[in-house]
């Protein structure tokens, strides 16, 4: 009898993310989502608002509802291979996902008259009405120059963490003044906002659950003393991509990103540690907490 051939690796879903952020008086903050105890992927665990893209995000006509044409979203985006009407609904999904799972609405009105309304654009959505028609509705045109492209997660052939592999554009925004996140009671069941270095140290303590994408991104974040700085940064550079490498080591899974030797790509993608171990429940460097701000 021939061996069974090992299942192909699931082809991973174009999504998107978008990292909320915030100035206070104590210093950045960033908005993280429980997900559902019950969620079905990445059950418990804290994330940035985001979800898969949808098609209708693809066809949302760039002229009728968005601030940018299609063109400059591709080039912003950053990737060649990745077709235009693909770029422009990640911008899509990222800004739909923020007001479906936390309410906020990135958004101006086409109307001099029309105040923004986002408790209704939310309510209008979770009756049923597809996103576009809310957006003629309440005339609204998606704000997607306030978002910047950051990185790109490619989940691992082997996940740690997700049942599902994801192609996740990770955004970052600063979250539109005047309005209140909140979570859905539905796909999340709690919303915060942290320092992102606080946020850790929760995670270090056993108070929160966070998945490595998460954990890197923040501690990517906390090098960044304003919204600003983190804002500049991203439109300063290319979105790098990061396809983390799983591996066995002295008998814990060990996560490994572009730069460390273990991993194919010789290039650094990020600052800070180059792998994360996975040992008593909990992912952490191997030189030590500290080591994700160094």
């Amino acid at each position: 009898m021939q061996p069974a051939l090992p299942a192909a690796p699931e082809t991973p879903r174009d999504s998107a993310t978008v990292v909320l952020l915030r100035d206070a008086p104590a210093g950045m903050e960033v908005l993280l989502l429980r997900r559902h105890a019950q969620a079905s992927n990445m059950a418990g665990i804290y994330v940035f608002p985001g979800g898969k893209l949808d098609e209708a995000d693809r066809t949302l006509g760039p002229t009728e509802w968005l601030d940018q044409p299609a063109a400059t979203l591709h080039t912003r985006l950053a990737e060649p291979g990745t077709d235009a009407a693909t770029a422009t609904g990640l911008h899509v999904a990222a800004l739909r996902e923020a007001l479906e799972e936390c309410g906020l609405l990135l958004a101006e009105a086409t109307a001099a008259d029309r105040p923004l309304d986002a408790l209704r654009a939310r309510a209008m959505l979770r009756d049923g009405m597809p996103f576009a028609d809310m957006l003629t509705a309440l005339q609204l045109r998606l704000q997607t120059r306030q978002l910047a492209p950051w990185s790109r997660w490619i989940t691992p052939l082997s996940p740690t963490v997700s049942s599902r592999r994801f192609d996740t554009r990770f955004f970052v925004a600063l979250a539109p003044a005047g309005q209140t996140a909140l979570h859905d009671n539905e796909e999340t069941t709690e919303s915060v906002w942290v320092a992102p270095r606080a946020a850790l140290e929760q995670y270090r303590d056993g108070r929160i659950d966070l998945a490595p994408p998460q954990i890197m991104s923040l501690a990517h974040l906390a090098r960044h003393a304003s919204a600003g700085s983190v804002l500049q940064a991203a439109q300063s550079q290319r979105p790098p991509t990061i396809l983390p490498e799983a591996f066995e080591q002295d008998g814990l899974r060990t996560i490994c990103y572009p730069g460390d030797p273990l991993h194919s790509v010789p290039e650094r993608a990020l600052p800070g540690p180059t792998r994360l171990r996975y040992q008593a429940r909990r992912f952490a460097p191997e030189d030590g907490f500290e080591s994700l701000f160094c």
